[in-house]
């Protein structure tokens, strides 16, 4: 299951950002999840509250974003959402579209940060 080290490397990132702004832990974490990246969107979220555990995120909630698939046509030259991830063809006039605009994103967006830690000078 490769959604566990994706969570990992999530994890990490989120920690190093933590670490960077000064918060001692991060209250959520904000994803981007297309259908053709490649990753079951639940296994994900079961990987990612496992890996938590211990961290800085434990207890962090997970917010993922579904992107739908949308398609380049070069007849119509126009942009299609398209309902099946199976068929790649233009809604309009059924060509097979050469290009993906959205869909693939495995992408953490933001994160919310808690706790700041107090600075003594």
């Amino acid at each position: 299951m490769h959604e566990l080290s994706i969570a990992l490397s999530m994890i990490e990132l989120a920690s190093e950002e933590a670490t960077r702004h000064g918060a001692s832990r991060v209250s959520a974490l904000y994803l981007k999840l297309g259908p053709l990246s490649g990753v079951v969107k639940e296994a994900l979220t079961f990987s990612f509250e496992i890996a938590c555990e211990g961290t800085r995120l434990e207890g962090c909630e997970l917010i993922i974003e579904a992107v739908p698939v949308v398609i380049h046509c070069a007849r119509c030259q126009a942009d299609e959402g398209i309902e099946n991830i199976q068929d790649l063809r233009c809604p309009r006039c059924g060509d097979l579209a050469a290009d993906i605009i959205h869909g693939r994103e495995l992408e953490v967006v933001s994160l919310e940060l808690a706790e700041l830690e107090e600075v003594t000078i």
